[in-house]
């Protein structure tokens, strides 16, 4: 059989497909005729959650072997970060040559664009000139009812390609992100389905270097590394190349040991049949890719990794800006616990994935939940705050998965002292920039236990950079 056959998943014949079950779960915290979960029935586990993570901290403060159970605790989870820490990275395939191209698979590439006029004539051009063959994949751009110019642009650039097809949603369609990606999804045809936002910059080989991964068939998606264009331009777009360079790490990481592969939305491909086996996007989530992350791999479908090339796109360039957009993939990532615990707890993922699971939501939705009645008490009876331990096995990880990050997204280039010390100070930088995350999830624990999110849009404003080329660690 040729190596590049595009082999499908048969593992999952034996088992309930994740939308199917998801349909079948009928308790008031569900919605009667819908397949996720509503959001009042979030709200109420949020605010249990919150209770018992505060009311625990405090009642660990109180008892005598309180600060003996949490060392254990950072014992067992710092075994784990030995075991990702210590695992080799798995070897990306070949990219796809030439003389196999009658096994090339078709691809659709789709792109959600709201009033992007300043950055999709841009991104467009770039996927219709991608190295692969222009018969064997097309470009959807959904214009979600923009009032710019997107809209004329686009109508221009398919004059210009014949790859490149065009869906208009009305006002009033819903959905969001989610519901635009829905509604293209039966008018594509691609074998592969591959999303890209609209400020995207892709290399023209992005696709024969992606889709080998697919060859294994228990891969249902693999997300290609995302990168700063603007990483240089202030503090906190050069914390966010940081960001995606510890994120390329723990990926690689987590994927090697057996853990859980994340979708991020820009720059992921999707298998089709694991997408229609999952239900397509769900629309009642404000993060997409995340949401869809968990579903695949409790429908037993694995995540794969492509570190370059890279997709780069836009960095928020303020600390306004920042705070919203990680709070919308903050709460988009606790949501996700809240809708499908009881899949998770049944170990339907299997024992490693979700021990790995829960490893990460401890350290990077509990630990930071804790925090507030953790110091306060602490200041109370005159201590150090209880989990300390564990807020140093995760300052721990961060730094060396952000310095190593840092280091592989440089690729081959050489070593020198002076790179070293230019990348411990990135790092440095960039775990002092992490801090942030604790606040956001702080505030995301309270929030959702109190009032509902409302569902909407919610996009980041493109201005459009320069292309940026190759990759700068400057500082």
């Amino acid at each position: 059989m040729s190596k590049n056959s595009w082999l499908e998943n048969d593992s999952d014949d034996d088992i309930d497909p994740i939308s199917s079950l998801l349909s079948e779960l009928s308790d008031d915290d569900f919605e009667s005729d819908f397949f996720f979960q509503g959001l009042e029935g979030r709200r109420r586990k949020a605010a249990v959650i919150l209770t018992v993570i505060w009311g625990g901290t405090i009642v660990l403060h109180l008892v005598s072997w309180g600060y003996w159970l949490v060392c254990s605790l950072t014992a067992l989870l710092g075994i784990q970060a030995l075991r990702i820490l210590l695992a080799q990275p798995l070897k990306t395939p070949e990219p796809l040559k030439d003389d196999d191209q009658a096994n090339f698979p078709y691809v659709s590439l789709l792109v959600a664009a709201k009033n992007e006029e300043a950055v999709i004539s841009n991104l467009v051009r770039r996927l219709c000139n991608l190295d692969y063959p222009k018969t064997r994949y097309e470009v959807w751009v959904i214009d979600d009812h923009s009032t710019d110019g997107t809209p004329l642009l686009l109508e221009q650039l398919t004059k210009e390609y014949d790859q490149l097809k065009v869906l208009r949603r009305s006002a009033d369609a819903g959905g969001g992100k989610s519901g635009a990606l829905n509604q293209v999804l039966p008018l594509s045809k691609g074998a592969i389905v591959g999303v890209f936002d609209a400020d995207a910059q892709v290399s023209k080989d992005l696709l024969r270097c992606v889709l080998p991964l697919f060859n294994q068939p228990q891969v249902g998606a693999v997300q290609v590394r995302k990168a700063i264009a603007n990483a240089q331009l202030n503090f906190w777009t050069k914390g966010q190349m940081a960001e995606m360079a510890f994120d390329t790490y723990i990926q690689q990481q987590r994927i090697a040991v057996g853990g859980i592969g994340e979708l991020r939305g820009n720059g992921q491909f999707v298998r089709r049949s694991a997408l229609q086996h999952c239900g397509g996007w769900n629309e009642q989530t404000i993060t997409d890719d995340l949401d869809l992350t968990l579903r695949l791999h409790l429908d037993k479908w694995d995540i794969g990794f492509l570190d370059f090339p890279a997709v780069q796109e836009e960095g928020v360039t303020s600390a306004l800006a920042l705070w919203h957009q990680r709070n919308r993939w903050g709460e988009g990532g606790y949501q996700r616990y809240l809708d499908y615990w009881r899949l998770i707890v049944s170990n339907r993922m299997g024992t490693s994935k979700t021990l790995d699971l829960f490893s990460w939501m401890i350290i990077q939705y509990l630990l930071p939940a804790a925090a507030l009645p953790d110091g306060l008490m602490a200041i109370a009876r005159h201590r150090l705050p209880l989990l300390s331990p564990l807020t140093a096995l995760g300052l721990t990880i961060t730094f060396i998965g952000m310095f190593t990050g840092v280091r592989r997204t440089q690729g081959n280039s050489p070593l020198s002292v002076s790179k070293v010390f230019l990348n411990l100070w990135q790092t440095l930088r960039g775990t002092f920039y992490m801090l942030h995350w604790m606040l956001v999830i702080a505030g995301i624990t309270v929030r959702l236990s109190v009032r509902p999110k409302r569902l909407k849009w919610v996009k980041t404003v493109h201005q459009g950079t320069e292309e940026a080329g190759e990759e700068s660690f400057e500082f």
